[in-house]
């Protein structure tokens, strides 16, 4: 009994001892992409999740596509900026952030124009959010993505 209620007791100190998932900075977990073999016409579709204690990101995120074939093509990355939409501010906030591109057609997304025209473009991408306070998270990429000629 006396060794049952002693490691009750040290369960519970390491529990309590343990990090919260929340912290000033923000953190960015990369969970998906909907494809990685994009062709034209398609439309690439990631998700990312996140956690925030103070609940105060509505500055940007940072997208980078990072194109593995230097030598062949040495023009497909790029950097974007996308301002994070307004929503309320929640302490200990949590949630999913979906960003979507097509690719060789216009539609509701915007744009990955073909930069590689003779070869296939292979890349990640790189994800990075900013807070109010200008707290950055950690940077999370991608899988590999086929983007077909």
């Amino acid at each position: 009994m006396r060794n049952t209620i002693l490691i009750g007791i040290i369960s519970l100190i390491i529990m309590s001892c343990g990090k919260s998932k929340f912290s000033t900075t923000p953190k960015l977990e990369y969970k998906s992409v909907n494809t990685k073999d994009l062709f034209p016409e398609g439309s690439i579709v990631f998700r990312l999740g996140y956690t925030d204690a103070e609940g105060d990101l509505q500055d940007s995120i940072l997208i980078q596509k990072v194109g593995l074939s230097p030598a062949l093509c040495p023009q497909s990355g790029f950097n974007a900026y996308w301002q994070l939409p307004e929503f309320p501010v929640v302490k200990n906030s949590e949630g999913e952030i979906i960003i979507s591109y097509t690719y060789g057609t216009t539609g509701p997304y915007p744009p990955i124009q073909r930069q590689c025209q003779d070869i296939d473009d292979t890349c990640y991408f790189r994800f990075v959010i900013q807070d109010k306070a200008k707290h950055k998270s950690d940077t999370v990429s991608s899988d590999v993505i086929i983007i077909r000629k």
